[in-house]
């Protein structure tokens, strides 16, 4: 049964943050058509806030396929990181995450992703990552937290935080491996000429 990924993005997001989870899962469900007629493992969809030009950071300019008001329902939820402070702000997207997070089986972060997950209060007392230069910062300002270093990702059950930009790939082929198989997430890596750090 094909699970569908809903990456959030928004002004100032990382690019590789977010666009890297997208080629991981849109790959492993290009791989698995190979050997298999079922239907994909993966369907992956970018939404913003509404349908709009979103420029990420460096001036990449994304045009998401859906907005918040009519996107599809979504089994995993990932929020990228990059310059959040604006999007802590925004009250109406902190209350769109927490409301996606009960009905998504899974919610996941890559690197600053985290202080909005933790801001829309997903992550409770749990072991979470970050990007290594904001871990005091998270830390800090959600003493709750359990924030570990040097770590690629950490696995909480619903929720899944990534350390900094490149290391939501490795999250993204864990996510694979969790949600259809370990074969699939290696032969995902191999076609994406990746190394997998699997901690």
């Amino acid at each position: 049964m094909t699970k569908t990924i809903g990456i959030y993005v928004f002004d100032e997001v990382e690019v590789l943050d977010f666009a890297g989870p997208f080629e991981v899962f849109s790959t492993a469900a290009r791989v698995a058509s190979r050997v298999s007629n079922a239907p994909p493992p993966f369907s992956v969809t970018l939404v913003a806030d509404r349908v709009r030009e979103v420029r990420a950071r460096g001036g990449l300019r994304v045009v998401p396929s859906a907005g918040f008001s009519d996107h599809p329902a979504f089994d995993v939820l990932l929020v990228p990181g990059g310059d959040v402070s604006a999007e802590l702000e925004r009250t109406h997207v902190i209350a769109w995450i927490a409301e996606l997070a009960k009905r998504a089986s899974l919610t996941a972060s890559v690197c600053t992703g985290a202080f909005l997950l933790a801001k829309a209060g997903l992550l409770g007392g749990r072991r979470v990552t970050t990007h290594w230069e904001d871990a005091a910062d998270l830390q800090r300002s959600f003493p709750e937290l359990t924030v570990e270093k040097d770590v690629p990702w950490v696995d909480a059950g619903d929720v899944v935080t990534s350390a900094g930009i490149s290391a939501g790939l490795d999250m993204s082929l864990h996510l694979v491996a969790r949600l259809a198989s370990s074969e699939l997430a290696e032969r995902t890596a191999r076609q994406m000429d990746y190394v997998w750090r699997q901690r």
